[in-house]
């Protein structure tokens, strides 16, 4: 039975208890070898680190900046700061200059921990011009810039002096003590520093966790940013069960990965979710004759799959899609069933489908930073997984509406504030205690959350009408043909939108009506039959909207759009107004 705890180091005390033996807690990729941890490993670095900075002389309210990717250092180091009473600043590997030497300066960072050699020599620099002078503590071991390694060393010849001092600080922080600010990645504007306690993050950690049906002996492979809240607050749920934690070694090895550690499960966001689909429906095209059928067949099952219907030869069906191509899906992952948690944004509901009939089962779940993240998530334990909701609002928290639908919650998972901005904490936390989440909803039965956009993007025509390109743009990348896409119009007559097609399902369908030769993809969206294909794909979702909601004319681009050249979030969110100045030739041309 799991037990809600106060602190974030009160889980090594849990783990200590309950799996004192356990060989992989954490586990990292060393080239073709997992790097294993044991629980014993974790408790060790986590107080020698602990030591080792109180022996240096930081101390409670000291601001700690990790930069680094997905590894059980991090925990380390997440752990030693929470017990010496400093405050955790993790921080995205991925941003710009100026965007580190922003956080670097406002969250007044003491320590900056980097994780490898070469994030080193970008990030030295920086950290050189901050307006306060900050030690640099490299993750991995070097001989020649302080390292991990001689925090270790430091902490062991500390401990004697230390030990009573940390036990101390422990037995002294009040639940609500700031234990972390995070910097919203954002879509617009100066990123904002949530300030979270220990409490907002154990209890909603503790929230989920009493949700899973996942056991401690089973893996769960991490590959979102441990920076961020959601991946973060997965993984202390990870840690309330027992749940052994294998780190990718990046997005781009994941189903690799996923297959060698054989894991059980993971959380995404819906952007990965849709590229494994991709792949996967992709697979069905290179197959011919019989079992290219038996793959259509499987594959128009699961994409309509419903979990709650009965009948035999429904039930059958499954069964015998199963053994023919739902378990080769399964055993390229490693060959066991997943529960796999879904947020960010919202996902097609034929994904979802999908992977449920193979047993790879998603829940959404809905939440923000400010909210510790999870507000709301559809609940394995209790069998619910209602597809187009994001299950029930977390135990012990409210739930309201405000007047034009935005969702309002109350609770314990409620940030602190924005870290030296009370102005901005007032626009969002009501004299009431309501965060105002700036996502409109509704409650489906009653019972069940249903976010329906942004309150932010949802735009005006210049007609008076209320477009929410959230719901179209979903709609629209349904399409296999499309991968990317933005709904614009704001003050104009019309909604169109910009659109990244899938070239691999582009090319292959082009080919089927005669089009061939078409090497480059720009001379490919620029054949006129080329552009029909993608307007049939619009005029689809346009036969499923409101006459004003209609994409009256769209353009094509061949792009990208990725976290790295700015036009999507850390969480690859779109950042529309990055994306509207890109192509503000193109939009100008749409409404001339």
């Amino acid at each position: 039975m799991l037990q809600e705890v106060a602190h974030i180091y009160d889980l090594l005390t849990k783990l200590e208890e309950r799996f004192p033996d356990k060989k992989d807690m954490l586990c990292r990729r060393s080239g073709k070898e997992w790097i294993r941890f044991s629980v014993k490993d974790y408790v060790r670095y986590s107080h020698l680190i602990a030591y080792a900075l109180s022996s240096m002389g930081y101390g409670k309210g000291d601001k700690a900046v990790t930069i680094c990717n997905n590894r059980p250092e991090w925990n380390f180091t997440d752990m030693g700061l929470s017990m010496a009473g400093l405050v955790h600043v993790p921080v995205y590997p991925t941003l710009s200059a100026d965007e580190y030497l922003y956080i670097l300066n406002h969250s007044d960072a003491r320590i900056v921990f980097i994780g490898t050699m070469s994030q080193y020599r970008k990030l030295e620099p920086i950290v050189r011009k901050m307006d306060r002078p900050a030690r640099i503590i490299l993750m991995d071991d070097a001989d020649n810039i302080q390292c991990l390694r001689d925090l270790y060393q430091t902490g062991e010849e500390a401990e004697s002096i230390q030990k009573p001092v940390i036990e101390k600080i422990k037995a002294e922080t009040d639940t609500d003590a700031l234990a972390s600010i995070i910097y919203t990645s954002g879509t617009t504007g100066t990123p904002k520093g949530v300030m979270l306690s220990h409490h907002n993050l154990m209890f909603n950690a503790y929230g989920h966790a009493v949700k899973q049906t996942v056991r401690p002996d089973q893996k769960m492979l991490s590959f979102l940013p441990l920076c961020h809240v959601y991946e973060r607050s997965m993984n202390y749920e990870y840690q309330y069960i027992g749940i052994s934690i294998y780190y990718a070694e990046s997005l781009g090895t994941l189903a690799r990965d996923l297959a060698d550690c054989h894991a059980d499960g993971f959380c995404a966001v819906p952007r990965v979710l849709e590229m494994m689909y991709s792949k996967l429906e992709a697979a069905g095209k290179q197959l011919k004759g019989f079992k290219k059928t038996v793959y259509s067949l499987a594959w128009d099952y699961a994409n309509n799959y419903d979990n709650y219907r009965k009948g035999l030869i429904y039930r059958l069906k499954r069964y015998v899609y199963d053994r023919l191509v739902y378990s080769k899906w399964r055993a390229n992952l490693g060959g066991h069933e997943m529960l796999i948690v879904s947020g960010g944004s919202s996902i097609q509901a034929r994904i979802i489908r999908l992977f449920n009939a193979a047993r790879l089962h998603i829940y959404e779940g809905y939440g923000m930073t400010e909210a510790s993240p999870v507000i709301a998530v559809n609940n394995p334990v209790e069998g619910i997984n209602i597809i187009g909701t994001v299950g029930k609002p977390m135990e012990r928290t409210e739930l309201k509406f405000a007047e034009d639908g935005e969702i309002l919650t109350r609770g314990p998972h409620v940030m602190l504030g924005y870290y030296k901005n009370p102005e901005a904490t007032k626009e969002v936390i009501d004299s009431e205690g309501f965060l105002h989440t700036g996502d409109i909803g509704r409650l489906i039965d009653g019972k069940y959350l249903q976010i329906t956009d942004r309150k932010k993007e949802i735009f005006k025509l210049s007609l008076g009408k209320y477009v929410a390109p959230q719901v179209i743009e979903n709609k629209l990348k349904e399409s296999p043909l499309i991968q990317n896409c933005i709904v614009i119009g704001e003050n104009q007559k019309f909604a169109s939108a910009i659109i990244i097609p899938d070239f691999e399902h582009l090319r292959h369908s082009a080919e089927a009506i005669g089009i061939t030769g078409k090497e480059d993809n720009s001379g490919l969206i620029a054949d006129p039959a080329v552009v029909a294909l993608i307007h049939k794909e619009v005029e689809k979702v346009n036969s499923t909207t409101a006459p004003h909601e209609n994409i009256k004319r769209e353009r094509i681009v061949c792009d990208e759009w990725t976290p790295a050249n700015n036009m999507l979030s850390q969480t690859l969110k779109l950042k529309r107004a990055r994306i509207t100045s890109r192509y503000a030739d193109i939009i100008k041309e749409i409404y001339k």
